[in-house]
Order: structure tokens, then sequence, then C-alpha cells
């Protein structure tokens, strides 16, 4: 699996969701050229947070993996894209643009084009009023019109709209909403993973579901640092309560020396990791994670 290390000390978090939806961290798209670089489906993003390395799946990975398992398009699992109204605070604007990020990319890799619109705009609602408004410029907008259709070019342009955000967030001292959008995007990763489960339970999933005991980890950590904040509080009290299931998952991480490209500035990830997870515990990570993104999403 390819990666690129990406440097977080300052909690730049929103470039995961770069790496998520759109694979941006490896690509060299030209912003005034329609002819835009495929995506890679298998890159995660390497974070580090306060000097310690985690490798977070991205909601691109769990789509494709969740589309080579047959299953079908299911809209119903998606946020609605017209609740991006309904979102007053900047923590409800944060984390449901991650949501519909991860909801973006989904659509997206299903070939769902009129669904793909919607849910652009309402990232691009969203975006608008966190006051980052210039990552879905009418430019951006328009790139993304002509090139539906083409999978790996809407990919590449949302991962564009995303860099733009973070960039915004980090200059301006907003890493808590950067985390935000993180988080958002996390989470309806692995509601995909475990609503998909239900009717494809291959070892594929499972596992996949499992690996984000170590993802959780990460995220805990992040937002914990806002927890005075009310709505972090309750937040990060749920992602606490759904991590105390994950505590009986067992997760064995075997170190293997990385391949480093510096021509490239690529990093190649040897290690290899195993997991258990029983069936009782997928269960109840699923009904958890449900009612946490139903609190999220209203």
């Amino acid at each position: 699996m390819t990666l690129k290390f990406i440097n977080l000390k300052e909690k730049l978090v929103l470039l995961s969701i770069t790496a998520l939806l759109a694979t941006g961290c490896n690509t060299n798209t030209k912003k005034d050229s329609d002819e835009i670089p495929p995506v890679d489906s298998t890159q995660s993003t390497i974070l580090n947070v306060n000097g310690e390395i985690f490798s977070i799946p991205s909601p691109i990975q769990t789509a494709f993996l969740i589309k080579s398992t047959g299953a079908t398009y299911d809209k119903k699992i998606l946020n609605p894209a017209n609740k991006a109204a309904g979102y007053s605070t900047n923590f409800s604007k944060g984390v449901n643009l991650g949501i519909y990020g991860s909801d973006l990319g989904y659509v997206t890799i299903y070939d769902q084009n009129q669904d793909a619109i919607g849910y652009l705009n309402s990232a691009k609602k969203l975006a608008d009023e966190l006051g980052v408004s210039g990552a879905f410029s009418p430019k951006t907008i328009e790139r993304f019109q002509k090139n539906l259709g083409k999978q790996d070019s809407m990919l590449v342009l949302v991962g564009d709209a995303y860099r733009s955000s973070d960039t915004y967030l980090k200059n301006n001292d907003r890493n808590d909403v950067s985390g935000l959008v993180l988080a958002g995007g996390w989470i309806e990763s692995l509601y995909f993973a475990t609503n998909v489960y239900k009717t494809k339970n291959t070892e594929e999933v499972k596992r996949r579901i499992a690996e984000q005991k170590s993802s959780l980890q990460s995220l805990i950590k992040l937002l914990k640092q806002y927890y005075s904040q009310p709505e972090y509080t309750e937040f990060v009290d749920n992602l606490e309560d759904l991590s105390t299931v994950f505590d009986g998952v067992e997760f064995k991480y075997t170190y293997q020396k990385p391949t480093i490209d510096p021509a490239n500035k690529m990093t190649v990830i040897n290690s290899k990791s195993d997991v258990k997870i029983t069936p009782e515990q997928i269960e109840t990570i699923t009904q958890k994670i449900k009612t946490i993104r139903n609190q999220i999403v209203g």
C-alpha cells in the first residue's frame, strides 16, 4: 500500500479528508487543466499527532471495498443532502461536512452523478457557512460538472476543495473544526462498513471494521483537547463508549521497516497487522456507531 506522510504537528487533520475522498495527496492536479490524474483507491492517511504515528483508512478505501463485495448502491445509508440547511452550529456543520464528504465519495464511486451534484452542493453550503467559501468556488463547481461520469477526476476535484478548506482552517487557527471534519468522515465510513456487513459479511469488511480500533483511539486523542466545550464533551464521551467495545478486539501489529522513495516523496508501509473480532462485537459496534451518527446528522 502506498502512503504519503503528512505532518500534523499543529493538528492539520482536514488534509486527511483530502486523502480519504480524493487521494489528492499523491496527485499533481493542475488547476487550469481538465486533465486530472487517476485516483489511488488503496491510499490511507498517516497522521503524526504529538509525535505518535497513526494510520487512518480512508472512506474512499472503504467505499471501494464495499463496491468490490458486490453490494449495490444504497442511497438510504447516506445522510440526505437536503439536511444541510438544518445544521446551525459550527460543531454540526464541521462534523457533517466530513459526513457529506464521505457520502460524496460513495456516490461518485457508484457513478451516481445526479446524487453527486446534490452532495457537492451540500458540502459547499456547509463550507461557505464555516467561512471557507473559496474551497468550492464557481470554477471548482464548473470543473466538477464538466467531469461528470469521470470517476477519478471527480474524486480528485473534491480533494482540491478539501485541501483549500484545510489551508484556510490551518491559517486561521481553527483546528477544532478540522478535527470534526476528519471525525465525521471516519464515522460515516465505519457506518457504511457496518451496514454492508449485514449482507456482505466478508473477511475484508470484517477486517476493515476491526482495524478502526486504533483509528478511534487517534480521534479521541485528537478531539479530547476540546473536551471542555459542551458539544465536544458529549461527542468524545460517545466515542470513548464506542472505544470500550473495541477494547475487546485483538489487534496485533508487526513492524517492518518502510521503503522510502525520496524522488517521489512517498513511503511504502511494509508493516502488517492481524485482527480478531467476534460477531457479537461487530453487532455492538454497529448499534453504537448508528447511535452516534444519528445524533450528528439529526
